[in-house]
């Protein structure tokens, strides 16, 4: 059904009489933003003459304006239908493509072969060449549209963002046109900088304050520096005067939940976390964030000038629409400068997330960006940021996954020269995580064949304006041909098991499904052992190492499963209830220390389980680790424990023992609260008050001989 907001009575009538209704009719009350008279129009028009394409394509474009690209792609379709070499149609659907990143220019490139002269389409390639970082190829596809309107604003607005990116504050391309300086601010934004895109949507706006389009993106970019007040008068704004697209929605809604959020501030450190759970997760937010800091500060040979602040959202969709200003977002975390807004913990299902290893990443972007000013293409600061996930430790980072597979296989990963648009314009939604492979081991291997400084002198390069072809060639001593080739070669010396063997193991792992199911752990031990190092980055649900661990258990084969469990960690796998199980095997087993070290891991993958901490909390008590059983109590008590007295109390009986006997005294009381007749706290209390009479700060009371 295709629909706009529903007109007034009055609108209605105006609509109804107006007389002898026409596309130019149509056009001109689309571009006099009367968007719902456009519509009424073109419904008129289309059941005058429903076999007219061009009244199709120009109700599709109102539709694309107006925030419905899946009617106004039904629309592009039917005149296509109606006319196979109708380019504006080309032309709408490279339009919707382009919205979403999609590989628009095949669209566009057709919309091209059918009219030679069909400018947007032209002004269009030049943008999309441009998003993939082509200078050269954006600069050639500008200048076409010149040679068609030597006006062309988009065209020229290409040129001069490319000498503005360039940071070059003069040219001779200046558009001086709202829509020119909108699409200017949209490349500074697709470059991660920020303020300068918000600088170029003021001048756009300046020029035009009716151009809602560029005041709604300069709400959502204001939001993602901290300006949230100013953000919202800008989207409410925008609201007021009828634009409501996605993202000044979801946007406004977003700002309104922000009243349920509490801010810590600890030296260089800005915590936000929802109230409900921020108690449990801010010790160990801002234990890690002094531990990255401490040590990208040395890594980086840098210290960062302002506070980085982080925001964890329990609702995956109001993170989505924090960094986009729409749902649907696939990323766990995404870096604005000196601001990080990220998935908490329980915002995915347990063991999808590891949340420790997604802020190592978003903060290596801090750092990167900084050190560059943010002239760093996309694949270099991704890669990086892939890369220091797992050199902080091997188990973290993602494993090798089916699509990487495939795309080495099939050998379809990108040169290195024009991987951006691996992140950019994706032939497909797999590619985009292939590329954060990439470009992560393609880091991986430059640090190993040539060190770290090689990565750093890299990023210097990149903050001078080279692009990747000159840096590779500075720095690495070769062409970038040459490097893809090498480094090609070394991808697929590395992962030749996994790939020749992928269908086998396929296979195989199917067979110990059924094995398991049917109880023949004989077959499933043997057929199990048999495959399970073909594939051994698989740590998915119904890995090898599951079934395996699951089978010996059956057979009472206690050390042959805990050899597996033990294999699933180290090779990454989150899986709570497999660390779980690992844990409770060492310590049944006599294996204390052990233990706790295999369960310490799900405090950086899910730190919500209150059980985990109550026996991690019982482990570190029984080494003599007090922080550590501190920590894990504590948890215990800010996550709406099912027994608060005890929670209360083994927070007490960790504090006493570090000699904290204050802290001790509040835990007991608070205990007692919970369960004024619970011994063991009123016995603890008792001791507590003894020691102080007798003169000592602090532990049991002293014994006399």
């Amino acid at each position: 059904m295709r629909m706009l907001p529903r007109l007034s009575a009055a609108a209605l009538l105006v609509a109804l009489a107006l007389p002898g209704q026409t596309p130019e009719q149509a056009e001109s009350l689309r571009k006099a933003r009367r968007y719902s008279d456009a519509n009424e129009v073109f419904k008129a028009l289309e059941k005058k003459d429903p076999k007219d394409p061009a009244v199709k394509v120009a109700w599709g474009r109102l539709m694309l304006e107006h925030w419905q690209p899946d009617i106004a792609t039904d629309l592009f379709n039917e005149a296509l239908e109606l006319k196979k070499d109708c380019a504006p149609a080309y032309l709408g659907l490279a339009l919707v493509a382009a919205d979403s990143f999609a590989n628009a220019a095949e669209f566009a490139k057709k919309a091209l072969t059918i009219d030679p002269k069909l400018l947007e389409a032209q002004e269009l390639m030049a943008r999309l060449a441009l998003e993939d970082n082509d200078n050269a190829k954006a600069a050639e596809e500008a200048h076409k549209a010149l040679e068609i309107d030597p006006n062309s604003v988009q065209a020229r607005a290409v040129l001069a963002s490319m000498d503005w990116l360039a940071d070059k504050k003069e040219t001779s391309w200046d558009p001086r046109d709202a829509r020119g300086y909108e699409t200017a601010a949209h490349f500074f934004v697709m470059n991660r900088r920020y303020e300068e895109g918000i600088e170029y949507y003021r001048k756009a706006i300046a020029l035009d304050p009716q151009l809602y389009s560029a005041r709604s993106q300069l709400g959502v970019n204001l939001m993602r520096m901290g300006q949230d007040e100013e953000a919202y008068q800008q989207l409410t704004t925008c609201f007021n005067n009828d634009f409501q697209d996605n993202a000044t929605s979801n946007s406004l809604r977003l700002l309104e939940t922000y009243k349920k959020f509490v801010t810590f501030r600890t030296g260089n450190v800005i915590l936000k976390f929802d109230k409900k759970e921020a108690d449990l997760l801010q010790p160990f937010f801002q234990s890690e964030m002094e531990r990255i800091i401490a040590a990208y500060e040395r890594k980086y040979k840098m210290k960062l000038d302002r506070p980085v602040q982080v925001e964890v959202y329990p609702n995956h969709e109001d993170f989505a629409v924090r960094t986009l200003g729409m749902p649907g977002l696939g990323a766990l975390g995404v870096t604005f400068g000196y601001t990080i807004a990220m998935d908490s913990p329980s915002g995915r299902a347990p063991g999808q997330f590891h949340w420790a290893s997604t802020l190592w990443h978003e903060m290596s972007h801090v750092f990167t960006l900084s050190l560059t000013n943010s002239h760093v293409p996309r694949w270099f600061t991704e890669g990086i940021a892939v890369h220091e996930e797992t050199a902080v430790s091997p188990e973290w980072g993602d494993r090798l996954a089916p699509e990487e597979i495939a795309a080495i296989k099939e050998k379809t990963l990108l040169p290195i020269a024009g991987l951006d648009r691996g992140f950019i314009h994706p032939k497909s939604p797999m590619q985009v995580g292939v590329s954060y492979f990439q470009a992560g081991r393609i880091c991986d291997y430059i640090t190993a064949k040539f060190g770290w400084d090689t990565i750093l002198a890299m990023l210097r390069d990149f903050a001078a304006g080279q692009d990747t072809a000159a840096v590779v060639s500075r720095e690495l001593k070769m062409e970038p041909a040459e490097f893809d080739k090498q480094f090609l070669a070394a991808v697929e010396a590395d992962t030749r098991r996994t790939v020749d063997n992928f269908d086998e193991w396929k296979k195989g792992v199917k067979q110990v499904n059924e094995m398991s199911k049917a109880k023949d752990y004989d077959g499933a031990i043997k057929e199990g052992l048999a495959i399970r190092d073909l594939y051994p980055d698989y740590v998915e649900a119904g890995s090898v190492y599951e079934f395996l661990a699951k089978a010996y258990l059956a057979k009472d084969n206690r050390t042959a499963a805990i050899e597996e469990l033990e294999r699933y960690v180290h090779a990454g796998g989150r899986d709570p209830e497999t660390i779980k199980l690992l844990a409770r095997q060492l310590t049944e087993a006599g294996n204390k220390k052990e233990a706790a070290a295999v369960l310490e891991r799900l405090d950086f993958i899910y730190p919500m389980d209150s059980g985990q901490h109550q026996m991690l909390g019982a482990l570190w008590l029984d080494q003599g680790n007090i922080p550590g059983a501190i920590r894990e109590f504590g948890a215990v008590v800010a996550h709406n424990p099912i027994d608060p007295a005890e929670a209360h109390y083994q927070l007490a009986r960790a504090y006493n023992l570090n000699h904290q006997s204050g802290k001790a005294q509040d835990e007991l009381l608070s205990a007692l609260e919970a369960a004024p007749t619970y011994r063991p706290a009123q016995r603890l209390l008792l001791e507590l008050s003894a020691s102080e009479n007798a003169g000592t700060p602090g532990g049991p009371a002293p014994k006399k001989n």
